[in-house]
């Protein structure tokens, strides 16, 4: 079973360079300020409600907006914004992504089933799902935010989605609740080691997008990207059964940077 929280969309823009230029100072400045300002609001908001620009690296795009809203509905207000906003003129969408912030619960569930069977309930029947729901909402309160969280005020960002593979010789679907539990317990303790150096959010896309789930990485030294991915693909779970999208690097760029970013000087417009 999982816990779900904050409807979650990664939008992928390069920056229509030729045309922005184009634009008299006085166009780009207000451009600037319209959209500094809008990050500004949208990064202040309350935890999982919050919106923050990233400048990308590489060939895969100029600007990456990352959103958090309480649902899809809410997100879909967010792009919305983004689009009337006068900056998204000069914005060429690169792709995008779409998921919702997702706690696996592999070692409560087992728990959980365990207790119910211990009580005499069976699986199947309303007493057993009331008592499965009622479970739920407690974590869902406890884990409220995990659930629903801030975007970490971190310099760097990893995202990439990621399937677990459903091929003919290895089929993640197909093993045991068992085995599956045992290889996310190991996954999990290699994550565990960077506890407070790079902080994870995993959302999951089955239904909503390409892949199955999306993973964003935050750390203040991109570094520990490459060691931590590095050290999870001798794991079983990634090693036999993991199957990686493209990744996105990028940095944190923060409104007041902005103008300094579209200026194409970027010494002192990286947060």
């Amino acid at each position: 079973m999982t816990l779900d929280g904050s409807s979650v969309l990664h939008q992928m823009f390069r920056v229509r360079w030729e045309t922005w230029r184009g634009c008299d100072p006085a166009c780009q400045a207000q451009t600037v300020r319209e959209a500094a300002g809008w990050f500004e609001a949208a990064g202040a908001a309350p935890a999982g409600s919050q919106s923050a620009a990233f400048a990308m690296l590489g060939h895969k795009g100029d600007l990456m907006l990352l959103h958090f809203r309480r649902d899809f509905p809410a997100l879909l207000a967010a792009q919305a914004e983004v689009r009337r906003l006068r900056l998204f003129e000069y914005l060429e969408p690169m792709g995008s992504y779409v998921s919702a912030v997702e706690l696996g619960l592999y070692e409560s569930t087992r728990k959980m089933y365990d207790d119910l069977s211990g009580k005499g309930l069976e699986q199947g029947t309303e007493a057993w799902a009331a008592a499965i729901e009622e479970t739920l909402e407690r974590q869902r309160k406890a884990m409220a935010v995990r659930l629903y969280p801030e975007i970490p005020n971190m310099r760097y960002l990893c995202f990439y989605p990621m399937d677990k593979k459903r091929g003919e010789q290895r089929n993640w679907y197909a093993e045991s609740f068992a085995a599956r539990q045992e290889m996310m317990s190991e996954h999990g303790a290699i994550g565990r080691k960077y506890a407070g150096l790079v902080k994870q959010v995993i959302s999951g896309s089955i239904g909503f997008d390409d892949w199955e789930w999306g993973v964003d990485l935050f750390a203040d030294n991109a570094l520990l990207f490459k060691q931590l991915v590095y050290e999870m693909r001798f794991d079983e779970a990634s090693a036999v059964y993991g199957l990686f999208g493209a990744f996105y690097l990028s940095l944190r760029l923060k409104p007041a940077a902005l103008a300094g970013f579209m200026s194409g000087d970027v010494s002192g417009a990286i947060a």
